[in-house]
């Protein structure tokens, strides 16, 4: 980590809009060290609960909608007030803002590894979320601010690099820890990290503010966005379990539609507005972006599903499926500069046609294993594809959007796209919720009709769908019939799973085409800051709940 630079930081000057200070290689590294650990335990998180939903399952007893929930309630709060945690930093000190959030997040982890109850890791995980919100967009505003220009690109490279082994190692460690403590474990891990984060922030990370621009701050958008977005996420995902002519069902969807309408027509109409319609009309900035939303939803609604199927269908240890992504990590990891430069070289219209087309690919083949089978005949094939589509088309993704604005502008432009990307998660992973339980139902229904169940244990299975594979036999059951309905659940989470990864590969080829209409194939070098932007872009993938 050797970024060498010229004087101490000074506080003074980095308060003015658009001076940075230069820091001591010292104060530099321990910077640097701050804002890696601290959007570090961010990424863990994301990655890690993924692996961790299965064991949580089992031992709250909670029924997929409830593990869905425990993913959205994160996303939904990360999404919604992300770009407003980057305007409280520029408005209060980012600092302070990125130590509040640490803090936030730190006490929401402890309370989600006490959590008694799904009902309580749900508003606890809501509570991680906003701490999110804060955290993430002040560790690069640090580094922003406290770097200059000459060596910002090196300093977000090497947080992007070491966040990169951080997030690998995450769903490794955090396995372990379920198989040998408990899933609770998992959310331990984030106390030591911000208890350094927050002693170097103190004692080392100078505060910074932008003194010269006082807008008012978009409270009511970001509370807006939250709501509306709550309401569509709660329409869809209770609708797998109330039916689509559901009151309740059709009462939130119309009023979560009605409310993103006035959040729109709001932000139209201030001085202030969090998401400025004005970007959009560039070609550029908006293909990227409804592209990011395809692509993002196809990958976040995926690989919601892949660690149940892992754990609780093809029998994997709580370490191993958190080590079966590390192959898609790893390339995204190595390939991006290399992602990057093909957008230098040909444009990033080829390689954003050429990337999601692979990655429908990488989807394609999630679709052949059955049960059962080596990793690297079944499961891992598809992980390498998926790893290099994704690596082909974030650098340049990220590039266009950035290239698509002024250079004053970047920062926005980067936060609308990432908020979107979030977005994306949260209403795929709802959407998506849907697909699988209507198709495990209808499977199991004819599974379970070739089968001799009494009344007694059909009832008990009825009751226990709703948790997918994860369903909980009855204990008079015979072993012959335990294993062949074992046998029916996990055939059927099966075809569940080859449809959501069907329809992965059909928003990925729609992603393909958007790029071949929208996205310009103009060449051109990429702007410093396209350069920096794609050194972060490829960690938000990392966010499950990214």
């Amino acid at each position: 980590m050797s970024i060498s630079l010229a004087q101490p930081c000074d506080e003074g000057l980095v308060r003015s809009k658009g001076a940075t200070a230069p820091c001591r290689e010292s104060s530099a590294r321990w910077i640097l060290l701050a804002t890696i650990l601290g959007s570090s335990m961010a990424f863990i998180d994301g990655t890690v609960v993924n692996v961790a939903l299965a064991a949580l399952q089992a031992n709250l007893g909670a029924t997929v909608v409830q593990v869905q929930w425990v993913v959205e309630a994160y996303s939904l709060l990360l999404a919604a007030f992300l770009l407003l945690g980057g305007s409280l930093g520029d408005y209060y000190g980012r600092r302070r803002v990125f130590l509040i959030g640490t803090i936030l997040f730190a006490l929401a982890s402890v309370w989600c590894g006490l959590a008694p109850s799904v009902g309580q890791l749900i508003l606890a995980r809501g509570v991680q979320g906003f701490g999110g919100a804060l955290l993430v967009p002040g560790s690069l505003a640090i580094i922003g601010a406290s770097f200059d220009e000459t060596s910002r690109g090196r300093a977000i490279g090497t947080w992007s690099g070491f966040t990169a082994i951080m997030a690998a190692l995450g769903p490794i460690i955090g396995g372990w820890l379920i198989e040998q403590v408990s899933w609770r474990a998992v959310f331990f891990i984030n106390l030591p990290l911000a208890l350094i984060v927050m002693m170097i922030s103190l004692w080392f990370v100078p505060e910074s503010r932008d003194d010269t621009d006082k807008k008012k701050l978009d409270w009511l958008g970001a509370w807006l966005t939250a709501v509306g977005l709550g309401l569509l996420v709660y329409a869809l995902i209770e609708s797998s379990r109330l039916g689509f002519t559901h009151a309740a069902v059709i009462g939130t969807f119309v009023s979560g539609t009605v409310v993103l309408l006035v959040f729109w027509w709001f932000e139209t109409r201030i001085s202030n507005p969090m998401i400025s319609s004005v970007l959009f009309r560039s070609r550029n900035f908006s293909g990227a972006n409804l592209l990011t939303f395809l692509l993002y939803s196809a990958l976040s609604g995926t690989l919601f599903f892949l660690p149940l199927n892992l754990i609780q269908v093809q029998g994997y240890s709580a370490t191993a499926a958190g080590a079966a992504l590390l192959p898609f990590t790893l390339l995204l990891f190595l390939l991006s500069h290399w992602g990057g430069g093909l957008a230098e070289r040909y444009g990033a219209k080829a390689p954003l046609v050429a990337g999601p087309l692979i990655t429908a690919l990488g989807f394609g083949l999630f679709t052949l294993p059955g049960v059962g089978g080596d990793y690297w005949r079944t499961f891992g094939p598809a992980v390498v594809v998926l790893g290099l589509g994704m690596a082909i088309s974030v650098a340049p993704l990220t590039a266009t959007v950035m290239n698509a604005v002024a250079a004053n502008r970047v920062g926005i432009a980067s936060g609308i796209n990432n908020a979107i990307s979030r977005c994306a998660a949260l209403l795929a992973i709802a959407s998506f919720g849907i697909v699988m339980l209507h198709v495990f139902d209808r499977s199991l229904d004819q599974r379970l009709a070739a089968l001799e169940l009494s009344p007694n244990v059909r009832q008990a299975l009825d009751a226990e769908r709703v948790k997918l594979a994860g369903a909980i036999l009855p204990e008079e059951i015979a072993p012959p019939l335990r294993a062949a309905i074992r046998r029916a659940i996990n055939d059927s989470f099966v075809e569940g799973f080859r449809y959501i990864m069907l329809i992965g590969a059909g928003l990925s080829v729609a992603s393909a085409i958007t790029s071949l209409l929208l996205i310009e194939g103009k060449r051109g070098r990429l702007r410093p800051e396209s350069i920096s932007a794609r050194e972060d872009s490829w960690a938000r993938l990392r966010f499950k709940g990214d």
